[in-house]
């Protein structure tokens, strides 16, 4: 016995193999994310590219990272967040510093300015999700959010697997 799914477009179609219905859920996933990260990073600033937002997130999360590690964590090279480092740092959003333990190094991180506009845009943002999701179950939502990490922890792990 085949079930059926409905799929944003109201179609009923019969579940495919998992992982193509992953494919398709995440792309679509990645392509809302895509259409509200503009915005959520003119919360921050005005001027602050889409792109930009989650290395904010990053320095957040761990002040003092180095260009290298952000680099190495986004899968990018370290020109990319180079510019994109020389650009926060334009806006005032962060600040880069020599590492004390190699100075041809730098640590990032956020401006008092930066911390301020990054924390009001994340709530913003956290706000969105508990609101679209108030229908949903607490453990729910600690569930998705468990099994996207583990996704994402895998998904980097196979790609270094795979240099």
């Amino acid at each position: 016995m085949s079930e059926t799914t409905t799929h944003g477009n109201g179609a009923d179609r019969p579940d495919d193999d998992p992982f193509t219905a992953l494919e398709r859920e995440l792309r679509l996933v990645i392509r809302r994310a895509q259409s509200s990260g503009t915005k959520i990073a003119q919360r921050v600033h005005p001027e602050l590219e889409a792109s930009a937002y989650p290395l904010l997130a990053h320095i957040a999360q761990f002040p003092g990272t180095r260009g290298s590690d952000l680099a190495a964590h986004f899968g990018v090279g370290r020109a990319t967040v180079s510019r994109q480092l020389s650009r926060l740092a334009d806006l005032g959003l962060v600040e880069r510093d020599t590492d004390p333990e190699d100075s041809r190094g730098q640590r990032i991180t956020l401006t008092a300015d930066g911390e301020q506009r990054f924390a009001r845009a994340r709530a913003s943002r956290v706000e969105m999700f508990a609101r679209a999701l108030a229908d949903w179950d607490r453990d729910d939502v600690r569930q998705l959010a468990d099994l996207l990490h583990r996704y994402s922890e895998d998904l980097v792990s196979w790609h270094g697997r795979q240099s």
